[in-house]
């Protein structure tokens, strides 16, 4: 059956990673729907955050091929319940409903604050899961909604702490062999 997973992928940093990582789930069939990277604490190594619709069998099959490509450190597959995440949204309004009482309890209400005003529109912040972003989306339409845009998701998961050590011996490891 097919759901929602997190995949995490840790690798170097090369020149064209993401095509290649992307190009093994285009060829499974799998849309990714959301797709995160960035340097980790360990300097060089770099997480990628990519979310699908899949079933497990289908992923970890994807994982093993994932993990053949040379820059890749390892990889893993993710239920919703491993993994801690958010997301953030920004919505740009027009400043006329800015005076409105409405629109205020929507930002209280909703966590967002505001991150900046000018003559035209005011641009609010929202962090959160993707349907809590969409929810604060459709009560903001009415309102003169200029544009919208949302992340892709940001995690961490739950148990990582062994990798990560194990990581960081691996750069220590590096490190030392560069001094020689």
């Amino acid at each position: 059956m097919q759901k929602e997973y997190t995949v995490t992928v840790y690798t170097e940093d090369r020149v064209g990673i993401t095509n290649r990582i992307s190009v093994i789930f285009t060829r499974r069939g799998i849309n990714i729907t959301s797709l995160t990277t960035a340097e980790t604490e360990i300097t060089g190594v770099y997480k990628f955050i990519i979310t699908v619709m899949s079933t497990r069998d289908r992923l970890e099959k994807v994982i093993g091929q994932i993990e053949k490509l040379i820059e890749v450190h390892r990889a893993f597959v993710h239920d919703e319940d491993e993994v801690v995440y958010q997301e953030l949204a920004l919505y740009k309004i027009s400043t006329k409903s800015l005076h409105n009482g409405d629109i205020e309890k929507i930002i209280r209400d909703n966590n967002a604050r505001i991150l900046t005003i000018t003559a035209d529109y005011f641009v609010l912040e929202k962090t959160g899961h993707q349907q809590e972003l969409i929810a604060m989306l459709q009560k903001l339409e009415p309102y003169g909604l200029i544009e919208y845009s949302k992340s892709g998701r940001v995690a961490i998961v739950k148990w990582s702490r062994r990798f990560h050590e194990h990581l960081k011996d691996l750069s220590l490891i590096e490190a030392d062999s560069l001094k020689d």
